[in-house]
């Protein structure tokens, strides 16, 4: 119903800030490639330093959070990019300008609110709702991450949260406001169009010879033969360290021994209980007493479920005849948890007593607790093996690689020959080569190819350094052969000279004769016949036309009508459209869309507001950023 809030933000985002909002300056980073000064220093904020390590720590959690939303399709080459680097160094530095300002507010996060998060992350909650402690571990562990640790990190993203919530949650849009932004974004225009189509007017286009010279004179870049290379390559990744690893047996079996509560079920019981309670005018020997007198009648025969019923002093479970359900070891108390788990199904446990009370404890039901064979689960097993012992053998090359690459830069054949790697090779490589190059070519990286057409390495031949080019690998790559660009002779290229003027002037006579219609219908010297059927278009709702068109045909003035609008789509041809009707939903129906309207207005000059208020703390600070390294001199 709201497509149009949510397609066309930017637009209705636009449109507040020209009514209510006064323009504002954001805080900018100018693009540049190799950011990163000597030291290894991104930016300075006041006195603290931004270092590499935190910026590449923030690009693999950039690039792990859109993997976990859109899987394994994610490319990490397209995510480092000179633009992608530097929205990432500006979140750093809005990161540290808050985490300052939190602790000069004195704002802390208090232990409750910590738990309660953590709480919430998916996977960490049993099937009763109860917090699985042995899940977080495991999870933190698979990060890498210690506890402590962890717990610092989502208590500083806590602590850093609180200001902008408190700026964005106190925005409101006034009445007004509100209606011309639902006008806009609901009004309905019936349209209909003729189109004026490029290739239609093809046929008028006869050029002469000097005609195509003088265009590929003035366009002789689009008709060369773009510059390209043959290179070799070397890839060291945990992957490929992986298949060297060779298993110990023995080590394989004692994995499976020291997981095998990992791999299997724990042990489930069901069980009812009486509880007799302690305190409150009831001693622990009385309690006691009455627990033996029940635990005869229950050995006389006596009715389990009535006699918990009338005794029992759990409000949770005295109705249900004591019924607690299945529950693992974990989740009661240890010493209720060992007479549980040690009952035979069907008998009843002596007294036992907890924090709570005296129990009488019956197991009425025993499932789970099993582990799969090891022959069952020996591959899994001897992947998760492989997958720690190449991510520790990974860490332990990747310094001698990149060393090796560099000190011996006239070859890649000593670093594979040291580390057991093919040298790859692929052929006709250009700088702009990322979107032809397979998904899982390593050689899709920008980083890489940067580097590989380098004036160093194109002059030289020289291996390029190790390039991370993420998921634990790292790429080194050389020119074998290097093909600059060159102008192709007009004779060698005339067809594509001439296929192209005439694209160009067929699209000019197609947008000169659709200006002209449109001129003629304006001043009533031309019928208003021609137009195809009529059509209704929302903002909401474009049907087949673009983003770009469909903005142009709302933004045109449609008083009087009908009213006339001209669209230059560029290959497209030329748009003239007639507009008929001009119409909002009925009152019944906007009153249903309201509240949901003024909600994403809210949210929406909340983001404004907060991005004010983040460009005032910015304009505040002292920000240092490293200026860009001198480019390579040009080859000679």
């Amino acid at each position: 119903m709201f497509e149009t809030i949510r397609q066309h933000q930017r637009l209705m985002l636009g449109f507040l800030l020209l009514l209510i909002i006064p323009a504002f300056a954001f805080f900018g980073i100018s693009g540049y490639d190799r950011f990163f000064s000597d030291e290894g220093v991104v930016a300075r904020v006041g006195g603290d330093r931004i270092t590499r390590q935190e910026f590449d720590l923030a690009q693999r959690r950039q690039i792990e959070n859109l993997r976990q939303v859109l899987g394994d399709q994610v490319d990490p080459a397209l995510y480092d990019t000179p633009a992608v680097r530097a929205e990432i160094v500006q979140s750093l530095i809005t990161q540290r300008i808050l985490a300052q300002k939190a602790f000069a507010e004195g704002i802390a996060v208090p232990d409750a609110q910590l738990r309660g998060v953590i709480g919430r992350i998916d996977g960490l909650r049993r099937a009763d709702g109860s917090f699985d402690s042995e899940r977080y571990r495991a999870m933190l562990q698979s990060q890498g991450k210690s506890e402590i640790g962890f717990e610092s990190e989502v208590r500083r993203d806590l602590a850093l949260q609180v200001l902008p919530e408190s700026i964005s949650q106190t925005e409101f849009v006034p009445r007004a406001v509100l209606e011309r932004l639902i006008a806009a974004a609901e009004q309905r225009r019936e349209i209909r169009e003729i189109v004026f189509r490029a290739q239609d007017f093809k046929d008028q286009v006869q050029p002469a010879e000097a005609d195509l010279r003088k265009f590929y004179q003035d366009n002789v870049k689009a008709f060369e033969t773009p510059e390209s290379a043959d290179v070799e390559y070397l890839v060291l990744s945990a992957a490929s360290v992986a298949n060297q690893i060779a298993l110990n047996p023995e080590e394989v079996r004692a994995y499976y021994e020291q997981n095998r509560a990992r791999f299997g079920t724990a042990e489930e019981r069901r069980a009812s209980h009486i509880l007799i309670e302690v305190g409150g005018g009831t001693t622990r020997d009385a309690a006691l007493a009455k627990a033996r007198d029940l635990l005869a009648q229950l050995r006389a025969g006596g009715d389990f479920a009535a006699l918990a019923k009338a005794n029992s002093q759990d409000p949770g479970s005295a109705a249900n005849g004591g019924d607690l359900g299945y529950f693992t070891r974990e989740t009661m108390s240890k010493s209720f948890a060992e007479a549980a788990f040690k009952l035979p199904e069907g008998q009843i446990s002596e007294p036992v007593e907890t924090e709570f009370g005296i129990h009488l404890i019956r197991v009425t039901g025993i499932k789970g607790g099993s582990v799969p064979p090891f022959e069952q689960l020996r591959a899994q097993i001897e992947g998760e093996i492989r997958a720690q012992q190449s991510n520790r053998k990974f860490a332990e090359l990747a310094e001698n690689f990149t060393n090796t690459v560099y000190e011996q830069a006239d070859s890649l054949q000593p670093a594979a020959e040291r580390f057991k790697l093919p040298i790859l090779k692929a052929a006709g490589l250009g700088r702009s080569s990322v979107d032809k190059l397979p998904a899982d070519s390593p050689l899709r990286s920008p980083k890489l190819l940067a580097a590989l057409f380098a004036q160093d390495s194109l002059r030289n031949r020289r291996n390029t350094e190790a390039i991370d080019i993420g998921n634990s690998t790292l790429v080194s790559a050389r020119i074998a052969e290097y093909r600059p660009a060159k102008a192709a002779p007009f004779e060698e290229v005339q067809p594509r000279v001439r296929a192209s003027f005439v694209d160009q002037e067929a699209r000019r006579l197609a947008v000169a004769a659709g200006q002209k219609r449109l001129q003629a219908l304006r001043d009533g010297s031309a019928p208003a016949d021609g137009f195809g059927p009529a059509k209704t278009v929302t903002r909401s709702a474009a049907g087949d036309y673009k983003p770009e068109t469909l903005e142009q045909i709302f933004r045109a003035p449609a008083k009087p009508l009908p009213a006339y609008v001209g669209i230059d789509r560029g290959a497209d041809g030329y748009l003239l459209a007639r507009i008929d009707e001009v119409s909002l939903p009925s009152e019944e129906e906007l009153a249903k869309r309201r509240p949901q309207y003024r909600q994403q207005a809210i949210q929406m000059l909340g983001q404004q507001a907060l991005a004010e208020y983040l460009a005032s703390l910015k304009s505040e600070a002292k920000i240092a950023i490293p200026a860009p390294r001198a480019s390579d001199a040009p080859l000679r």
